[in-house]
């Protein structure tokens, strides 16, 4: 076995092995789905990339105090964006997905959402020179919205709405437009003695009375976490379903879905949320800063509260709760939930154009989470932080990102192949 091998079967087995004894099953599925193409390895695998960003692939380059403790997405890939309907009613493209978000380095940000457009664009055929430009025009794009904040926000393009973007990120957020509640909840829901209940499909099973009493106390209690209260009538539970986690990051999980009855009794307004089992970062285990770890009361907690602090106005339904002692995330099943689909980009100046708008909203995300926000864990402006230290340097900046997302796209596709080989051979315990 390859120094290599034995790095990525050490770290896969640190990270999972607990969950694979568990349910082996789940992850035989996880890691089939991871062993399809380089960046699907790439996405099942941050804990691989947070190893090597204190390992082999160690920089401080653009790094300070200050700058190595932001509120960092975690998970920054080409495929954690889409839409959303935010708190005040506006359609919004933007950074999703906040399972792996903590507090840390914020080029480790934008190196594996780097990395990823290197895998993207290699997948596409691209030339090393076309990658470059994509991941040169994704930090331009960030460090121009970026300063623009830092220097009272005028300059600033703002948030990625139906007014504010064109292409293809526009078409999704009318594609988004399109689609209704009512439509949703016939395909989740079905009608049974004049109410809703939830269709018992594959993947979704019926719960006992005792898993419902208890679903039901930690919706009570998460109740108490939302920012804004709502009206009694919205909390009326008509059915709670078990679901199985069956995406790349989700193996084994088990979530349930409340069907609410709505802002009213009418039929259409009725909500589906998801509680679902929050983990640990995979970023966690390379942060040793003890008040961050002591700042959050369990894992459930940290999402919620990292997601309300990277995206501004987010899902008023999401909070959190405990479920048999473990931290749970609760979020809405949004209706308006549409991602990129990035096998339908292929034009250079299509793809130019969303690394643009991309950039932009990365750094609004790490702008947002900082002194004049309403948690307290990060205590300095970020944006001036950032711009601080990366001075005028912007052709340095972007050489860096650069030359690392075709480094480290490299690797991906190289580690992707010798997992590939130790699944596929039974070199995976547990499997």
């Amino acid at each position: 076995m390859s120094s290599r091998e034995a790095r990525i079967l050490d770290v896969l087995l640190t990270e999972f092995g607990d969950s694979i004894q568990r349910e082996p099953a789940a992850f035989a599925r996880k890691f089939r789905k991871m062993a399809a193409t380089p960046f699907a390895f790439y996405r099942g695998s941050a804990a691989l990339f947070y190893a090597d960003m204190t390992g082999d692939f160690a920089d401080s380059a653009f790094l300070d105090e200050r700058t190595s403790h932001v509120w960092i997405h975690g998970d920054l890939h080409a495929e954690n964006f889409g839409t959303y309907m935010n708190a005040s009613g506006v359609l919004v493209f933007n950074v999703n997905d906040f399972d792996e978000a903590y507090v840390g380095p914020y080029t480790w940000d934008l190196k594996r959402f780097a990395a990823s457009v290197a895998l993207i664009g290699y997948a596409k055929a691209l030339s090393d020179e076309a990658i470059s430009a994509l991941v040169g025009e994704f930090g331009h794009a960030y460090l121009t919205e970026l300063h623009a904040i830092a220097h009272g926000g005028d300059d600033a393009i703002g948030s990625l709405t139906l007014e504010t973007t064109s292409g293809v990120l526009h078409r999704v957020l009318q594609t988004a437009r399109l689609s209704t509640r009512v439509a949703m909840l016939d395909v989740e829901t079905t009608i049974d003695d004049y109410d809703r209940r939830f269709t018992i499909m594959e993947g979704r099973e019926a719960v006992g009375e005792a898993t419902r009493r208890k679903v039901c106390a930690a919706f009570e209690d998460y109740l108490a976490t939302l920012p804004i209260p709502s009206s009694p009538v919205e909390h009326h539970i008509k059915d709670v379903a078990l679901r199985k986690g069956v995406g790349i990051g989700s193996a084994g999980l088990p979530s349930y879905n409340l069907l609410l009855e709505g802002r009213s009794q009418a039929l259409e307004n009725d909500v589906i949320l998801y509680m679902k089992q929050a983990q640990v970062p995979a970023v966690a285990r390379h942060i040793t800063d003890q008040r961050v770890r002591e700042y959050f009361l369990h894992q459930g907690h940290r999402t919620a509260e990292s997601q309300r602090a990277l995206q501004a106005y987010a899902d008023p339904w999401l909070g959190y709760t405990t479920l048999d002692g473990v931290g749970q995330l609760v979020a809405e099943v949004s209706p308006y939930s549409a991602d990129l689909d990035w096998g339908d980009v292929n034009e250079p100046e299509e793809l130019r154009s969303i690394m643009s708008d991309l950039g932009r909203a990365v750094a609004r995300m790490h702008s947002v989470a900082d002194d004049e926000s309403s948690h307290d864990l990060v205590d300095f402006s970020t944006e001036e932080a950032i711009a601080e230290v990366i001075g005028g340097d912007e052709r340095g900046f972007l050489a860096m990102l650069t030359d690392f997302s075709h480094r480290y796209g490299a690797q991906a596709r190289q580690d992707h192949q010798l997992f590939v080989d130790l699944f596929r051979n039974g070199r995976m315990p547990g499997l």
